[in-house]
C-alpha cells in the first residue's frame, strides 16, 4: 500500500523525482502544482508524532556531524533537523519542489544541490546520508537502485550510516491473476495499487472526487523491494546492515511489519 500522504513519495520523495511513464504516457510528477500542495502542516506525514521521531532520530544517528538528505524535496525533514544544529545539505531532482523549500529556508542554511539522488554529487564528507518516505522505490530500476546505494557511500566518512525508510511489498493481498489491491476507501477518495510482479514495479492510484469537484487522478510509479534484496544492495557499496527497525520509534520489526527503518553502516576507518 502506497497512501498519498506517502507520495514522493511511497521526495518527504516516492524517489528520484523524474518523468515516469505511467499507462503509457510520460508524466512528471513532481511539477509546480504538486509542489504547492505538498506540504501538509501538522497532518499526514506532517503531523508530530510521524515527524518528531523521525527526526529524534536521524539526530542521533548523525553523531554530531553533517547529514545529507538525497531527494530533499520541500524540506520536510531537513528543515527541522538542521533547526536541531545539524548541518543539512540536500539533494533534489525536481526544480519546483526546491523553490518550495526555498519559502522556508535559504541557501546559506540548508544547501540543495539540483541533480539525480543516485549520481549527483555533494561537496564534503558527511557522518549521515538518509532517504526517507519510501523515496528509494522512485528509482525505477535495481541498477538505479543499486546506484543510490553506490553514491550514499561516496558521500560518507568511514563508520557512516546510510538510512533508508521504506514499505514492505504487500503482495500477500495479491491473489493469484489478480493485478490490482484496493488499498484505501473513503467517501470522496478510493486507492489502488496495481502491480507487475516480473518487473517488481507497482503503480499507486489515487482518486479524489465528490462535493462537486471535478474527479481527479494522481498516479505514482515505484520499484518495490525487499528487505533482503535492499541488504545485498547495501553490501555491494560496502555497507553492512546495522540496524533495523519497524518504526523510527525502535518498534520491532517483524513479519506483519507494513514498513521498517535500516541503517547501513560503513567500516570505520
Amino acid at each position: 500500500m502506497i497512501p498519498m500522504w506517502r507520495v514522493r513519495t511511497k521526495s518527504g520523495g516516492q524517489r528520484a523525482r523524474r518523468p515516469a511513464r505511467v499507462g503509457g504516457m510520460r508524466q512528471e510528477i513532481w511539477d509546480s502544482e504538486t509542489a504547492r500542495g505538498y506540504d501538509t502542516p501538522g497532518t499526514g506525514m506532517f503531523a508530530p508524532e510521524v515527524l518528531g521521531p523521525t527526526v529524534d532520530r536521524l539526530a542521533a544517528l548523525a553523531g554530531g556531524g553533517r547529514a545529507l538528505e538525497f531527494a530533499i524535496g520541500t524540506g520536510r525533514v531537513a528543515v527541522p533537523l538542521a533547526g536541531r544544529g545539524v548541518p543539512v545539505t540536500g539533494i533534489e531532482l525536481s526544480r519546483p519542489m526546491i523553490d518550495q523549500l526555498r519559502t522556508k529556508v535559504d541557501e546559506a542554511t540548508i544547501p540543495v544541490i539540483a541533480g539525480d539522488m543516485a549520481s549527483a554529487v555533494a561537496p564534503g564528507a558527511y557522518t549521515l546520508v538518509y532517504l526517507v518516505f519510501n523515496t528509494i522505490s522512485n528509482l525505477l530500476t535495481q541498477a538505479g537502485q543499486v546506484a543510490c546505494f553506490r553514491n550514499a557511500a561516496r558521500h560518507l566518512s568511514p563508520g557512516g550510516r546510510f538510512v533508508i525508510e521504506l514499505w514492505v511489498p504487500e503482495l500477500r493481498k495479491l491473489p493469484p491473476g489478480q493485478q490490482a489491491t484496493v488499498y484505501h476507501a473513503e467517501p470522496g477518495y478510493i486507492g489502488l495499487d496495481t502491480y507487475d510482479v516480473v518487473r517488481q514495479l507497482v503503480v499507486s492510484h489515487h482518486f479524489r472526487f465528490g462535493d462537486g469537484r471535478e474527479a481527479k487522478l494522481f498516479r505514482s510509479p515505484h520499484r518495490y523491494v525487499w528487505p533482503a534484496e535492499l541488504d545485498l544492495m547495501a553490501q555491494l557499496a560496502g555497507f553492512e546492515l546495522e540496524s533495523r527497525h519497524a518504526d523510527w520509534s525502535g518498534g520491532a520489526f517483524t513479519e506483519e511489519s507494513r514498513s521498517h527503518v535500516s541503517v547501513y553502516r560503513l567500516p570505520p576507518a
